[in-house]
């Protein structure tokens, strides 16, 4: 996602934890789902998933769930609490970093170490 501000893109950033597909689709096989069958199943169980855990760990109404890109270029999925561009249309989510207390359910149930970081939107 970017946007244009008078002849300058500005490129939007979220904060959050980044998890891959094998994660989102063994998550979803772990509660019940069948595996995927197709590339649509695989979509599917991505979705339900990240759904899963943002409900299960409490954070579902305060995150979104955003494809970025790492520094080195590896795309990845990110549960984001914040994206630094406030104009960003549907986003509602604050433009800061969150407090520990906001992320550390999710933290601890996707084994990471540390506060969420900020990721390059697609």
């Amino acid at each position: 996602m970017t946007h244009l501000l008078v002849g300058t893109v500005f490129m939007v950033k979220y904060c959050g934890y980044l998890v891959n597909d094998s994660w989102l689709h063994q998550r979803a096989v772990d509660v019940g789902y069948p595996p995927a069958k197709t590339a649509e199943d695989s979509q599917d169980l991505i979705r339900l998933a990240s759904r899963h855990i943002m409900a299960a760990t409490g954070v579902l109404t305060c995150t979104r769930f955003r494809r970025v890109k790492t520094p080195k270029g590896k795309y990845f999925w990110c549960i984001a609490f914040a994206c630094d561009d406030p104009c960003a249309a549907g986003e509602h989510l604050p433009t800061h970093a969150p407090p520990e207390a906001r992320y550390k359910a999710l933290k601890e149930a996707l084994g990471k170490d540390g506060p969420p970081h900020w990721y390059r939107a697609m």
